[in-house]
């Protein structure tokens, strides 16, 4: 056991068990590995001090099904740090941990506000529920109102801690009549009220035109609950040619319309000290993943692959520089990939290829970028949803950045994380995605399938021809994002394991992770 101190010396295939748990922690050296049981402590203490203690919490576990999932956020957490150790390890924690306290404070939020549950009415009169796919970046000017989303809590978390947690919300949605081959996202949405299984909060809603049919079709039935509910809903229509100048107007109009509707439904007004105090933390976080990404260029990448993801996907579409804690991780993250970059440090022993991940990652196997790293020696430099706006918005507070923020604003709200790649012309989606494996120097691109997504599917052909053009290695990985009944986590793996085996004739670097007996785990 002493052996595994050092990276690769030990098979992590062995850990996993036919059933929902593996069978023991990963020894990493002794300060290593006792460090990183303290953040499995300190991660159940957060989950128990804010959400556990509470009675209304616990009427909560009781009352919605999907509560159950979060008891394995620490089997999550020790699926994205196999193999890591010194500052890795600690860049991993620093995302992952401020991502599990701001969750537990979230559902701490949404019971206390729910009627069913806490019921607190004074509480729920500044609550405002935003639809998930919608940018929060429209609350950076209310400091006095709580934004809130149940589709976070209840339907897209629960999928990264339990594979099989949205599969009775789909059901439940395709007996109504609703149909099957949608994005199982918003059809899990929409199944989650058709059950009546979201909390009811809120004075008021936002809703957007999201991405995709799915969505419009999933916002549809969301919004009749909502009325039955009592909550007056603003929709969002961002326009979906995002790059276009000539659409600016109207986007900066539409957010106009949301802060006067939710001006109108809470009694609170626009705070523009406080928009611009938000504004500055947004362009931490901003020039903190750009430099980031510029260590990924080199040979040594620090900050990358599922860690980048999950925690860009919510300091970005989330926070938006509410929080000021998460530019204090920004800083601390920065510092640990640093001092790593300047020492040469190596994630894994063996780097093999270079990959920029593209498409709609799936959703019930987030950590395949660390069996990427650890079984085929494939560095997934960045992915799709980490691609996002790097623009330096107005951050001084002066009237001409009073006009300028509000299109600021709606340039980060057009830019969300799926509406900027997958719509807005095949420039966004196509050719940049090679302009990227430029810059990073990536030999090879995995090309998420999301087989829902019709938006990225009609292009296949012309990925497959760009990439022979280019003399890139493309792999297409299909899967059905919250659905692994299509297509299973081995499923997934085997694509890339023929593809390496059969193209490029390479055996792996750790043969334990090949085939793994995880269908039942967590």
């Amino acid at each position: 056991m002493a052996k595994a101190k050092r990276i690769g010396t030990e098979n992590l295939g062995r850990f996993y068990t036919e059933g929902k748990v593996r069978n023991r922690r990963e020894w990493r050296g002794l300060a290593d590995t006792a460090y990183d049981y303290s953040r499995w402590l300190y991660n159940w203490f957060n989950m128990a001090r804010i959400v556990l203690v509470k009675p209304r919490n616990i009427k909560a576990m009781f009352r919605y099904r999907w509560m159950g999932n979060y008891l394995a956020v620490p089997m999550m957490v020790d699926r994205h740090t196999q193999g890591l150790r010194g500052e890795h390890l600690r860049i991993c924690h620093a995302e992952q941990d401020i991502i599990i306290e701001d969750v537990a404070k979230l559902l701490d939020k949404l019971f206390r506000a729910d009627r069913r549950i806490g019921n607190d009415t004074e509480f729920n009169k500044k609550v405002v529920l935003i639809d998930e796919n919608a940018m929060q970046s429209v609350m950076m000017g209310f400091p006095g109102i709580v934004p809130l989303s149940r589709e976070i809590a209840s339907t897209y978390i629960p999928v990264l801690l339990n594979q099989r947690a949205a599969l009775h919300y789909i059901d439940i949605a395709q007996e109504y009549g609703l149909a099957g081959d949608v994005c199982p996202m918003p059809e899990a949405e929409a199944g989650l009220v058709i059950d009546d299984d979201a909390p009811i909060v809120g004075c008021c809603a936002i809703q957007c035109n999201t991405t995709c049919d799915g969505s419009l079709m999933g916002n549809g039935v969301v919004y009749k609950r909502l009325t039955e509910e009592g909550i007056p809903t603003h929709q969002l229509a961002v326009p979906l040619r995002h790059r276009e100048d000539d659409v600016q107007e109207y986007a900066a109009q539409e957010i106009r319309n949301a802060i006067a509707f939710i001006e109108e439904h809470t009694g609170e007004k626009w705070d523009w000290a406080h928009y611009f105090e938000c504004a500055k933390r947004v362009n931490f976080a901003t020039r903190s993943r750009l430099e980031w990404m510029e260590m990924s260029k080199t040979p040594y990448p620090q900050v990358f692959g599922s860690n980048l993801a999950l925690y860009t996907e919510t300091n970005y579409m989330v926070v938006n520089g509410r929080i000021p804690l998460f530019n204090e991780a920004d800083k601390k993250i920065s510092a640990l990939a640093q001092k790593a970059y300047e020492k040469k440090k190596l994630v894994a022993n063996e780097y093999r290829h270079r990959a920029i991940i593209w498409g709609v990652q799936s959703h019930y196997y987030m950590d395949f970028l660390v069996w990427l790293l650890n079984c085929w020696g494939i560095i997934p430099l960045t992915d799709m949803l980490s691609m996002v706006s790097t623009k330096i918005i107005a951050e001084e507070d002066t009237p001409e950045n009073r006009e300028q923020a509000i299109y600021d604003i709606a340039w980060l709200t057009e830019n969300m994380l799926m509406r900027n790649r997958t719509h807005g012309g095949y420039k966004v989606l196509l050719d940049e995605l090679w302009e990227f494996v430029e810059e990073f120097n990536a030999d090879m691109v995995i090309l998420w399938e999301h087989m829902s997504c019709k938006a990225l599917d009609g292009m296949h052909g012309q990925f497959e021809e760009k990439a022979r053009e280019k003399g890139i290695h493309l792999v297409w990985v299909s899967h059905d994002l919250f659905d692994p009944r299509v297509i299973s986590r081995q499923g997934v793996r085997d694509q890339i394991n023929s593809y390496m085996r059969t193209v490029m004739r390479e055996e792996p670097v750790d043969p334990s992770l090949e085939v793994l007996t995880d269908e039942e785990s967590w």
